[in-house]
């Protein structure tokens, strides 16, 4: 075979499509818009010329006949006038009435009429007459402004010149001049012109010429369409319409790009998971980037792909889990094992070896060793106690069951108490810095003496030999914080951390120098928290170690 098809991708198909289907539609459509918009404004730009010609001749005749008008009126109040100074006078004060008129008066000859025109023209003036008799006329001469204000006082706005000349090719007003282009303009101009009608000329099909050649006044109206006209009227036109076509390309462009880009990736997607479970991997979850260029299509079998892949994983998940928890649990023991095998064995030891030492019949044993080993087995067996409360507190605590019996409790009392329990066998100082006045806190009496005794003994046990443990009490936004502090060496900020959590130390299980299971924080936290409080650790140079404990004010303490 000579030719071998091969399969275009999606991306290729796509480009292909869009360029045959938008791309060439789209440039042939602009071509022609341009072309119709072309067209359109050329003849638009013809006839706004050949109105605004118009425009001027009318305002030239009204001009004309303004003034016509006015001296054939003088004319007629001259009848009835004797005398050429009281008419010089009339005329003066006539004159003086009317804009832009220099003076109004009567010559007897036509060569005198011919000579004050003459003069006129020189000094760019306007010339209007009316015969009087057979020889006499009536003459006002104006200023040229005159005319140019009534002529072009309706297109200041307008951007196309306009020259007004007489028949002897004088400039006599003008709109936008300038000398190059009004040259140009006198150059494109016929030899022979048609009268009061208005002509187009020019070779410039862009920029229509009108004239208007009048016999009455004997005028010559042109109106030039610039080139700055023309530009803005069309090329800009030209410039909009291409200039949407491109962005209206571009939009489209980006949008197909865009609904491309992210088919290709969710169809590289479902290849991706595909070949992995063909792998044996039923972790893998298809992650669609869903928008609305995504189809439904693909949305539903990547829906169906992830629940068939989660069903078959779901096992594994299930199995890691119970290890997970298996591992917990065999942690779990080993911790308690190691617990009990040093805090439970030496209570125990003490027990039996003074229980034995009580039965035995064969020494006699006098009554203060009596009451000495009993006491000993009585606070070993405390200790036991206690630390068999401690384990079964665990489950409530983690299990978020612990039960507190809110109420409203006065901490100097329960510090009191607390003092009382507390183990201080080298006899270290406590100080508590509590007013008697110290507001009642929201918690539970017993579970709050648990805490202190745990915190206290615990600052005890840890103290500096020959140092003093505070515990002072401060009310702060309705919050009651409780401090004990003690000397010690400066906890690292890594192991402060972890105090909180299950038999954890300060001295592991190889340096074990204090007896202790390891739950007391832990413990303290739970209660803490169940009754709506919050407690923190620091450890600093200042202070070797400090407990902060924050309880509720009781309802009827809180500030409003």
């Amino acid at each position: 075979m000579f030719f071998k098809f091969k399969r275009l991708k999606i991306v290729e198909q796509i480009g292909i499509v869009f360029f045959f289907a938008v791309l060439i539609p789209m440039c042939v459509s602009g071509f022609i818009i341009n072309n119709i918009n072309q067209q359109s404004m050329r003849y638009q730009l013809r006839e706004s010329a050949v109105l605004i010609a118009n425009m001027v001749s009318d305002e030239i005749d009204f001009f004309s006949n303004s003034i016509n008008s006015n001296l054939e009126q003088i004319a007629f109040s001259l009848n009835f006038i004797h005398g050429k100074a009281q008419k010089a006078k009339y005329l003066k004060d006539v004159s003086s009435n009317f804009d832009n008129c220099e003076k109004i008066e009567i010559v007897s000859s036509k060569d005198e009429l011919q000579k004050i025109h003459g003069i006129n023209n020189a000094a760019n003036k306007a010339t209007v007459s009316i015969p009087l008799d057979k020889t006499s006329f009536l003459v006002a001469t104006y200023t040229i402004e005159a005319l140019q204000d009534e002529l072009f006082q309706s297109l200041k706005d307008d951007g196309r010149q306009i020259y007004v000349m007489t028949n002897e090719g004088r400039l006599i007003a003008s709109h936008n001049y300038t000398d190059s282009v009004f040259e140009e303009t006198l150059a494109l101009l016929p030899k022979k012109l048609k009268q009061n009608t208005p002509v187009i000329f020019g070779d410039v099909k862009n920029q229509p010429l009108v004239y208007v050649h009048k016999n009455d006044p004997p005028i010559t109206i042109i109106v030039n369409t610039t080139e700055r006209i023309t530009r803005k009227a069309i090329n800009n036109n030209s410039a909009k319409i291409i200039l949407s076509v491109i962005l209206a390309t571009l939009v489209i462009i980006f949008i197909t790009a865009l609904y491309t880009y992210y088919l290709y990736i969710n169809i590289r997607q479902l290849f991706k998971g595909i070949i992995a479970i063909s792998k044996g991997n039923y972790e893998r979850q298809i992650r669609l980037l869903t928008t609305a260029f995504t189809p439904h299509e693909i949305v539903f079998l990547a829906f169906e792909f992830n629940r068939m892949a989660g069903e078959i994983h779901k096992s594994y998940i299930q199995l890691k889990q119970n290890n997970v928890e298996l591992k917990q649990l065999n942690e779990f023991r080993s911790n308690l094992i190691d617990t009990v095998s040093h805090e439970l064995r030496t209570p125990l030891t003490s027990i039996q070896g003074y229980t034995s030492r009580l039965l035995r019949q064969d020494i006699h044993i006098d009554e203060e060793t009596k009451q000495k080993s009993l006491r000993i087995i009585k606070e070993q067996s405390e200790r036991l106690k206690r630390l068999i409360e401690d384990l079964l507190t665990i489950p409530d605590i983690e299990g978020m069951r612990l039960r507190t019996n809110v109420e409203s409790v006065w901490l100097p009392e329960v510090m009191e108490t607390a003092l009382l329990l507390i183990k201080n066998k080298d006899n270290k100082e406590i100080i508590i810095n509590m007013p008697e006045n110290f507001p009642n806190v929201s918690g539970d009496k017993n579970r709050l003496e648990q805490v202190f005794v745990n915190l206290i003994e615990n600052a005890v046990k840890y103290a500096y030999s020959e140092s003093k443990i505070i515990v002072e009490g401060v009310v702060e936004d309705n919050i009651a914080k409780i401090f004990i502090k003690n000397d010690c060496d400066v906890i690292p900020p890594k192991k402060l951390q972890t105090l909180f959590e299950k038999f954890i130390r300060l001295d592991d299980n190889t340096t074990r120098t204090t007896r202790g299971t390891g739950l007391g924080l832990f413990i303290v936290k739970g209660l803490v928290e169940a009754m709506q409080g919050e407690i923190k650790l620091s450890s600093d140079k200042k202070c070797g170690f400090c407990v902060e404990v924050c309880l509720k004010l009781a309802a009827d303490e809180a500030v409003v």
